[in-house]
C-alpha cells in the first residue's frame, strides 16, 4: 500500500526535503499532490536516515510545504516503449507531444537501462554512410560508434544534425534502419526547425523524437536522453534494428545537471560543474555499441556547443575522453561559405579503420584519405607561409598544394545541406583533387591504386 506523507520540510529550487519516511528507496518515482489537486512527479536523489531528498520535474513554483500530500511509487522513472513510437514526436518525459494518441506498450522498461556486460560486446566494424563527404571520406562513422559532433554557438550544427538524420543508412544490409533524436533546451524555433524539416522529407516516418524546450523544466533535461537511449534499446536489440541517436545539445544537459547540483550546494568541480560529471556523461555514452549474437545496434553522435569555443571546457573534454573521436566545425570555414564548416584536420574518428576497406566501402579509401589529410595539412600551412612572405616565395609545388587546399575546402567539405553523396562519389571526388598536385607527391598511394583509380589527365 502506497503511503502518503505531509511532512515535506523545506523547498530550495528544484529540491524538496520529506522527513519521517520509511521504505524509500534511490531513484524512486515521486508524486506530489497540490492543495488545488495538481499533481507533479519528481524523483529521490538521496536518503539521509527517514529523510528522503526529492528532485522535482516540473518545478517548485507555486508549491506550499504545509499542504502538500507526498506519495512515493515504489518503482523508478519507466518509458512505455512500442514499436508505433516511429513516426512520433514526444516531450522529454516521453508524453506524445504531436496531438496523437497514447503509445500502447509493449514494454515498460526503466529509463537507466540494464547494464551491460562488457564481453558480450561486439566491435564496431560496420559502415555508415551519412552522404557527407568529411564524415564518410575521412573521418568515418561505424555502427555502434559513439562519434561526438564539437559546435560552437551560432554555428549550423542544427542543419547537419538534421541532414545526417535524413541521410544515414548502413550499406549492403537489409536491415530496417532507425533515428531517435533527442534535443534538449532547445528554443521553440529550433524545435519547429526539426520537426518540420522530419516531416517535410519523410525522415520521421523513421524517427522517434524527445523534444526538451528552453522554457520546460530543467529537470527534465536529465531525463530527456535517457528516455531517447531507452527508447533505441528497445529498437535495437529486441527488433533487430539499425539505430542512430542523436543528441543535442549535451552542453545544456550539462547546465541542467550544474544546476540541480547547485540546489543542493555540492562542492563543485571543474569550472563550476559537479565532481561526477564525468561518470554522469559515461552512463549515456556508453549505451551505444553492439552486443553479440543481437542483429541491432547503437550508433550515437552527441551534439554539443563548446563554450566560447573552448575545446578545453570540460564538456568537450569529458566527452572527447569518453568517445570515439570528434567531429569539429569550424567558425573560419563557416565564415568563408562552407557548409558543412568541418575543420578535418583536428577532426578523428578512432574506429575508421575498421569502418573502411575492400568490402566495406572501397579497398582505396584508407590511402585516399591519407593522401587528403597530408596534401590539406601541407596545402595550409603553404597558406599560412604566402601570408606571411608573399606569394613569391612558395615553390612551384607548394602553390599547388595552396591550390589543392582552396579546390578541397570548396569542393570536398562544402557540400551543401541537401546534397547526398554516395561512398564511391566521395571517393572519385578525392581522386579528382589529387589530380591538381604532381603524381610524385602521392607518396601515401599505393603504385597499383594510382594506376586503377586517378583520372588521366592527373597523368604527366
Amino acid at each position: 500500500m502506497i503511503k502518503e506523507y505531509r511532512t515535506a520540510r523545506e523547498i530550495a529550487g528544484p529540491l524538496m526535503m520529506v522527513e519521517n519516511v520509511e521504505g524509500v528507496k534511490y531513484n524512486e518515482l515521486v508524486e506530489i499532490e497540490t492543495s488545488s489537486g495538481e499533481i507533479r512527479r519528481g524523483q529521490v536523489l538521496e536518503i539521509d536516515g527517514d529523510r528522503a531528498l526529492v528532485q522535482l520535474f516540473e518545478g517548485s513554483t507555486g508549491l506550499n510545504i504545509n499542504d502538500c500530500k507526498i506519495r512515493f511509487l515504489g518503482k523508478s522513472i519507466q518509458l512505455g516503449v512500442s514499436i508505433d513510437m516511429l513516426g512520433r514526436v514526444f516531450d522529454g518525459s516521453g508524453r506524445p507531444k504531436d496531438n496523437g494518441p497514447k503509445i500502447i506498450p509493449e514494454k515498460r522498461l526503466d529509463i537507466d537501462g540494464n547494464p551491460i556486460n562488457p564481453t558480450a560486446r561486439d566491435y564496431p566494424s560496420e559502415f555508415i554512410q551519412t552522404g557527407i563527404s568529411a564524415i564518410d571520406g575521412l573521418n568515418t562513422l561505424v555502427r555502434g560508434q559513439k562519434l561526438p559532433i564539437f559546435s560552437g554557438s551560432g554555428l549550423p550544427h542544427a542543419q547537419l544534425a538534421t541532414q545526417i538524420a535524413r541521410q544515414a543508412k548502413v550499406l549492403g544490409t537489409d536491415s530496417k534502419f532507425a533515428v531517435v533524436f533527442a534535443a534538449m533546451g532547445i528554443t521553440f524555433e529550433e524545435a519547429d526547425y526539426f520537426i518540420s524539416d522530419f516531416r517535410r522529407t519523410g525522415a520521421i516516418d523513421r524517427s522517434v523524437l524527445f523534444i526538451n524546450l528552453a522554457n520546460d523544466p530543467a529537470i527534465e533535461r536529465i531525463s530527456t536522453p535517457r528516455m531517447a537511449l531507452t527508447c533505441a534499446e528497445f529498437l535495437a536489440f529486441e527488433k533487430d534494428m539499425h539505430v542512430l541517436v542523436i543528441l543535442t545539445d549535451m552542453t545544456n544537459y550539462c547546465e541542467a545537471l550544474r544546476e540541480v547540483s547547485a540546489a543542493r550546494k555540492e562542492v563543485p568541480g571543474r569550472r563550476g560543474y559537479p565532481g561526477y560529471l564525468y561518470t554522469d556523461l559515461s552512463t549515456i555514452y556508453e549505451r551505444a555499441g553492439r552486443l553479440r549474437g543481437k542483429e541491432g545496434s547503437i550508433t550515437q553522435i552527441p551534439i554539443l556547443t563548446m563554450p566560447e569555443d573552448d575545446k578545453t571546457h570540460p564538456i568537450p573534454d569529458l566527452t572527447g575522453y569518453i568517445t570515439e573521436g570528434q567531429v569539429i566545425l569550424s567558425r573560419e570555414l563557416y565564415r568563408r561559405g562552407v557548409m558543412p564548416p568541418i575543420d578535418v584536420l583536428p577532426s578523428l574518428s578512432r574506429l575508421k579503420d575498421k569502418g573502411i576497406g575492400k568490402d566495406k566501402t572501397r579497398e582505396d579509401h584508407a590511402d585516399t584519405m591519407n593522401q587528403l589529410f597530408a596534401a590539406y595539412a601541407r596545402g595550409k600551412q603553404a597558406k599560412e607561409l604566402a601570408v606571411i612572405l608573399g606569394e613569391a616565395a612558395l615553390s612551384d609545388t607548394d602553390k599547388l598544394f595552396a591550390q589543392f587546399a582552396d579546390e578541397f575546402e570548396k569542393r570536398y567539405v562544402s557540400q551543401g545541406e541537401n546534397e547526398d553523396r554516395s561512398i564511391e562519389e566521395t571517393l572519385n571526388l578525392g581522386w579528382e583533387l589529387l589530380t591538381i598536385l604532381p603524381k610524385a607527391e602521392l607518396k601515401r598511394i599505393r603504385d597499383e591504386y594510382i594506376e586503377k583509380y586517378l583520372p588521366e589527365k592527373g597523368e604527366e
